[in-house]
């Protein structure tokens, strides 16, 4: 499902953030990606949605090599991966529902299928109450909910989430990470990035850590232990 091969990544500066990772994640699987600040977790993210290029090695997403890939075809591999991030990126004049059928919106799906879909991925994550509510008038931990949403708007076979309990208190965490827990009993492939000793060590689910850029440890069923 995600392969890395050899992969480095070095900046225009002279920055080596990322140095010959290899790593597989096989379909369905959830892996905790920690490290601590400037250990290459961002830019590791970053080279899975296209957003950066890498140096050298190459990249495979669900069979498609993503290395060389053309600007044209980005869009369409974002559709296959959903994101979601710590400051949720809503759009505040938009309600619930209108977030996340905009994500739709904008790939060009019919009004019949994005009334159909809204309600059944808000149904996924608790909040069909909540359709016409705006963001500022939702809790940290319900303006996560959307973005999550937002993210599976596509049905991607990928989720990676970047920091999501960052901004949030531990129960909202809790609940945060529990949606990401059934969102990977659906089958899809789960990819927590955080640097949250303790979510990563109550999951007792495959951890993958950076350190210098390079893989430390990769351990099924692990802990974080850097």
């Amino acid at each position: 499902m995600i392969e890395l091969r050899n992969v480095s990544k070095t900046y225009n500066n002279g920055t080596e953030a990322v140095k010959n990772i290899t790593l597989h994640i096989k379909p369905g699987e959830f892996v905790s990606l920690v490290g601590r600040s400037g250990t290459g977790k961002t830019t590791l993210v970053k080279m899975l949605v296209a957003e950066e290029r890498p140096t050298e090695g190459r990249i495979i997403l669900g069979g498609w090599d993503i290395t060389r890939i053309k600007t044209a075809d980005i869009p369409m591999l974002r559709r296959q991966i959903g994101v979601v991030f710590q400051d949720y990126k809503l759009l505040p004049r938009k309600t619930v529902f209108e977030n996340v059928a905009f994500a739709l919106e904008v790939a060009s799906y019919s009004k019949k299928h994005i009334q159909e879909a809204v309600p059944q991925i808000l149904a996924l994550v608790g909040l069909e109450p909540k359709a016409n509510e705006f963001p500022d008038e939702l809790s940290g931990g319900q303006q996560q909910r959307v973005s999550i949403a937002r993210a599976l708007a596509h049905r991607p076979k990928i989720l990676i989430a970047d920091e999501p309990t960052g901004n949030l208190d531990s129960v909202n965490t809790r609940e945060i990470i529990d949606l990401l827990l059934k969102i990977n009993n659906f089958k899809t492939t789960v990819m927590l990035v955080t640097h949250n000793r303790d979510v990563v060590n109550s999951l007792r689910k495959r951890v993958v850590a950076l350190e210098d850029g390079k893989i430390a440890y990769d351990q099924e069923r692990g802990r974080y232990i850097l």
